[in-house]
């Protein structure tokens, strides 16, 4: 519902604002933001299943990572353009299997995947 002209943002428009912010602090400093963030989040403080927090998070993605690698690249000189690209192509792919493959099996196991894959990498970060 929007807010009348003049009034205080609503508690949603806040709580949306503090997860794209988030996304976006972990996004430039790690590299992550949309799995990590977007997704637990929208399911924590909006009550999104995983299929819906997944999509609206890869929409969010989209800018999010233009406009870090523009500042990583053109600011930093941070980006290894052709790198980047051979990353992409095949992610594409699996971006699109790992959809099909999302939409064909329950969400609880879903979210299992995905608490699982967490875990490995916090992990993995710890004894590395």
């Amino acid at each position: 519902m929007p807010s009348e002209a003049g009034s205080l943002p609503s508690e949603r428009t806040l709580r949306l604002a503090a997860i794209g912010f988030l996304a976006g602090l972990f996004s430039g400093l790690f590299g992550v933001g949309g799995g990590t963030i977007i997704v637990p989040l929208l399911i924590f403080w909006f009550g999104f299943g995983e299929r819906l927090a997944t999509g609206t998070s890869l929409a969010a993605i989209v800018l999010i990572g233009l406009l870090g690698a523009i500042a990583e690249g053109g600011l930093y000189g941070n980006v290894h353009v052709g790198t980047g690209l051979l990353l992409a192509i095949p992610a594409v792919l699996g971006v699109l299997l790992g959809t099909t493959i999302q939409q064909r099996i329950p969400q609880r196991a879903v979210s299992y995947l995905f608490a699982a894959l967490l875990v490995g990498i916090a992990v993995e970060l710890i004894v590395s």
